[in-house]
């Protein structure tokens, strides 16, 4: 039974409403599953009854669709971290590879994007910077869908591209990287302190090739944490004001979780490394040239079809990721 004027607090009500609506997806998931199991199981007994072969390639097509949306629910269940269930706030940035990496970023901004259309997630552009020849030099940007941080999570790390690059006239291979940050998208009340004198806040012209990225006024956002070295940009908000703060409350959430993997690396008696974008420190290789294949370096799970690994067909790497932290 709930309290007293529960329902009189806008944000707990609405967190009950979505924890029950999702919820009532889960159980609705899985009764759709077993109806599926029990239907194939009828579908196989007709062949089995009537001899028909002719059955057999509807029943494997019905197996292929069980198989995912099983996989995708056994997803589901590994999914029991303190933030899995956020929103996701993901920065990718071009590294070693010049105008190469710019167009890797590009490619990984476009990856993610197809992802999150699959699953029915929605994706705010918060920060974009336009590569000096072409592509990406860094691009910040919201997924909004339930357990969005949970599975992108999988994703933090860098990315190593080998290929023959396009913008290679003697037609080399070439090895570029981007490097992706993943953070949940924590509430605009969480309780960090910032002092005026450890950072400073930067005002300039939003950039890109055009349309929303287009701003005559200077209303974006830069806001440098001296201390850390943490910077954070927001540009595509109505104002300067809403830009500053979705920039400070990006700020609080870097420093958020930077004192908890702080804490959880103390307690375990290590510290994290921060690595370069750079050879060396790689989760995952992409390899288009002189064959592809896509290889994750923590879980070894791997697939040879490149194309569709970037037109957002991720969902092995996060799965086999999951299940190599769930083990530990």
């Amino acid at each position: 039974m709930a309290e007293p004027g529960f329902w009189d607090d806008p944000e707990k009500a609405t967190a009950i409403t979505k924890e029950a609506g999702n919820l009532k997806q889960q159980v609705e998931k899985i009764d759709k599953l077993d109806q599926a199991y029990e239907d194939i199981e009828v579908f196989i007994e007709m062949a089995e009854e009537e001899e028909d072969e002719s059955m057999l390639n509807e029943i494997k097509e019905q197996l292929e669709v069980f198989e995912d949306q099983f996989s995708e629910l056994r997803m589901a269940t590994l999914l029991s971290g303190e933030y899995d269930e956020r929103d996701a706030i993901v920065t990718l940035h071009a590294g070693a590879g010049g105008t190469e990496a710019c167009d890797w970023t590009s490619m990984l901004y476009r990856m993610y994007t197809k992802w999150a259309a699959n699953k029915g997630f929605t994706v705010e552009e918060v920060d974009f910077l336009e590569g000096d020849v072409a592509g990406i030099k860094s691009v910040t940007f919201e997924v909004h869908g339930e357990n969005a941080y949970g599975y992108l999570k999988s994703e933090h790390g860098v990315h190593r591209l080998v290929r023959i690059s396009p913008f290679n006239a003697n037609g080399k291979r070439q090895t570029s990287f981007s490097s992706c940050e993943v953070m949940p998208e924590l509430d605009t009340d969480i309780e960090i302190e910032i002092n005026d004198d450890d950072i400073r806040i930067d005002t300039y012209r939003s950039s890109g090739a055009g349309g929303q990225h287009i701003n005559k006024t200077s209303s974006a956002i830069r806001i440098t944490h001296f201390p850390t070295g943490i910077v954070v940009q927001c540009q595509n908000e109505r104002s300067q004001h809403m830009n500053k703060d979705k920039a400070m409350q990006m700020l609080k959430t870097k420093l958020y979780m930077r004192q908890v993997e702080e804490q959880k690396a103390k307690a375990a008696g290590i510290r994290g490394d921060v690595k370069d974008i750079d050879f060396g420190s790689q989760i995952r290789s992409y390899f288009l040239q002189p064959y592809t294949l896509i290889k994750d370096l923590r879980t070894q799970y791997e697939k040879t079809n490149a194309d569709a690994v970037l037109d957002g067909d991720i969902d092995g790497f996060i799965d086999a990721y999951l299940i190599m932290i769930n083990k530990k």
